[in-house]
């Protein structure tokens, strides 16, 4: 018992483990898909945002020289062979403003560069060494300025016709070595494609800042490239160019959402241990417990239980209600069982006088076959199978003198006990008074107005009767509302005999009912029965009919009675297969052979 409680416990939790572990992994899968769509675009949107401020900040820092960077410039694009620019000069363009200021002061004593001395007056030397200067300054703004925004590349460009651009500015050309000494190579003419950077002569072409990006690929990866139009006092100096690499963007972005993954696992983690905690304490046990208790008592019936659930469960929620059915359900189930000892017992009994009733029915029927064995002018055969214990269809058949049988089929409205005990009086009245003598509708007339008495249950029967005369095989019939007999003429076929029907016996007192008259001859059958037969049902709600009834006749031994019905019988049962039988099906089969005077 122990054992078992301990197993199913265990199995609860992980359950609840595995549950919550899977609710994890999909928030977090969901939150890092959201995470990284939110990351590319922020990042995007930052990389957008820096390419456009680098641009701005150089451009003003540039716009603030005014024509002095535009002399630079135009002293760049004449004299950039000649300027010396350490390959390695590692942004420390202070040492070069000072070999400036030292010549120039030497050249020009009391002097000062850009008040009284500006560009032009200078001297060759003094030009390209202040070039030097400026260059390896803007150079390292650049720089700066990449590193600060967290770009890949910074440069000034200006195009020098249709389709090649100068890269002015530009620490990522090659060097050059003279007199040993390594320095940058200035000055680098690059064929630019109009297609691959579209916005970039688009820019220059319009002097204005575009509101979208060049996209292309080079040495770092796929990249975006943004341009600012340099003008100086209307006149268009170049382009101030930043690119950011792809590549960097989504290092980032996918560095920011693995940070974030790996926090939301450990906080998602914690979590679910808490709740298992919390769960396990608060619910998990209590179920287990009251778990334990049900198959206590399963085990052992002991109606105790009950109070012992109610006693363990302290609790205010629907555990608590789930405890408290459970221990109801017990003493329920205890009162139960008690009831149902006293009622299987009244069905046992129930079932032994049913059993008595049943046989008592069938003892009611002629069940002797042939039950006339000295006679030779005839030979019949009838059977009947209820649907209940007990059911509400008969078939009777008796001498009424030496020369006159009776043939009886019926069918009582409903079924079980009180169609059992309504049979039994009609039976008995249309046997009593058919003996009395006279034809079949003044006898249903009789039986008809007796059973009209005091049937407070409305119960109705309906009949089929029949005199034959067998020394010439005249017939009279009524028939009350009953299925229509088939007839087999001698080396014929069975066929319906179909006319118009009387009321069912019992429906209404006073009523007259029409008879006919019929002959047969020697060799002819007649079969009756009751619409249990042709209203058979299948599983598809499919009925049997009467087409199959004649056909199973028509194919059977006319001579072997028994056989034939037997016949009947199996087809319905095949036909109706899983189906529940609803009705009696009782049948009557009867050969005339004609007087056997000669015998």
């Amino acid at each position: 018992m122990n054992n078992s409680a301990h197993i199913r416990k265990k199995s609860l939790i992980t359950s609840f483990v595995i549950m919550f572990s899977i609710y994890a992994f999909i928030t977090i899968v969901i939150n890092a898909v959201f995470t990284y769509v939110n990351q590319t675009e922020a990042y995007h949107t930052e990389c957008e945002n820096n390419l456009k401020e680098l641009n701005g900040y150089v451009g003003s820092q540039m716009r603030r020289e005014g024509i002095k960077f535009s002399e630079f410039k135009d002293y760049y694009s004449e004299h950039s062979q000649d300027m010396l620019i350490p390959y390695d000069y590692s942004g420390d363009y202070e040492a070069l403003k000072k070999e400036f200021e030292v010549i120039f002061s030497r050249k020009y004593p009391g002097k000062v560069y850009g008040k009284d001395i500006v560009f032009d007056d200078l001297d060759e030397e003094l030009k390209l060494q202040y070039a030097e200067y400026e260059y390896a300054y803007w150079l390292t703004m650049l720089e700066d300025a990449r590193d600060s925004f967290g770009l890949s590349y910074a440069y000034f460009v200006y195009p020098v016709d249709d389709l090649n651009v100068c890269y002015m500015i530009d620490a990522i050309r090659g060097k050059k070595t003279i007199d040993g000494k390594d320095y940058l190579t200035l000055g680098d003419v690059v064929e630019t494609d109009h297609a691959k950077h579209e916005v970039l002569w688009e820019t220059w072409e319009t002097g204005t800042e575009p509101d979208r990006f060049d996209s292309f690929d080079n040495e770092y990866g796929h990249t975006y490239a943004f341009y600012t139009p340099l003008v100086i006092n209307g006149e268009k100096i170049g382009l101030i160019c930043s690119e950011v690499s792809v590549l960097s963007v989504n290092r980032a972005i996918i560095t920011a959402v693995v940070r974030h993954f790996l926090g939301s696992v450990i906080v998602m983690l914690l979590g679910i241990f808490v709740m298992i905690v919390l769960i396990r304490k608060n619910f998990l046990l209590r179920i287990i417990n009251l778990e334990g208790s049900v198959v206590k008592y399963s085990h052992d019936k002991d109606d105790t239980v009950a109070e012992e659930i109610r006693h363990n469960e302290s609790g205010n929620d629907e555990i608590r209600s789930l405890s408290d059915q459970f221990a109801d359900m017990i003493l329920e189930l205890r009162d139960y069982m008690i009831d149902l000892q006293h009622v299987t017992a009244e069905k046992e009994r129930i079932g032994a006088e049913l059993n008595v009733a049943t046989k008592i029915q069938a003892d009611m029927l002629p069940r002797k076959f042939p039950p006339f064995p000295e006679r030779r002018e005839f030979d019949l055969y009838a059977t009947m199978d209820p649907a209940k214990e007990v059911g509400g269809d008969f078939y009777d058949f008796f001498m009424i003198d030496d020369d006159h049988i009776a043939l009886v089929m019926a069918d009582v409205s409903g079924k079980g006990v009180p169609a059992a005990l309504f049979m039994v009086i009609s039976k008995t009245l249309i046997k009593t008074r058919t003996l009395q003598g006279g034809l079949p509708g003044e006898i249903l007339e009789d039986v008809n107005d007796q059973l009209c008495e005091g049937n407070e249950a409305e119960l109705f029967v309906t009949v089929w009767l029949a005199i034959v005369e067998l020394s010439t095989g005249k017939g009279w019939a009524a028939n009350a509302g009953h299925e229509h007999p088939a007839i087999k003429r001698k080396d014929g076929s069975f066929e319906l005999s179909i006319y118009k029907h009387s009321p069912a016996v019992a429906t209404m007192e006073g009523i007259p009912f029409k008879q006919h008259e019929f002959e047969l001859e020697p060799g002819d059958s007649i079969y009756v029965y009751t619409d249990g037969v042709a209203e058979a049902t299948n599983t598809e709600n499919e009925l049997y009919g009467t087409d199959r009834m004649l056909d199973v006749l028509n194919r059977s031994d006319p001579e072997n009675l028994e056989k034939t019905l037997e016949a009947i019988r199996t087809d319905i049962d095949d036909f109706v297969g899983d189906a529940e039988q609803f009705d009696d099906i009782t049948m009557l089969l009867f050969n005339y052979y004609g007087p056997r005077t000669g015998e």
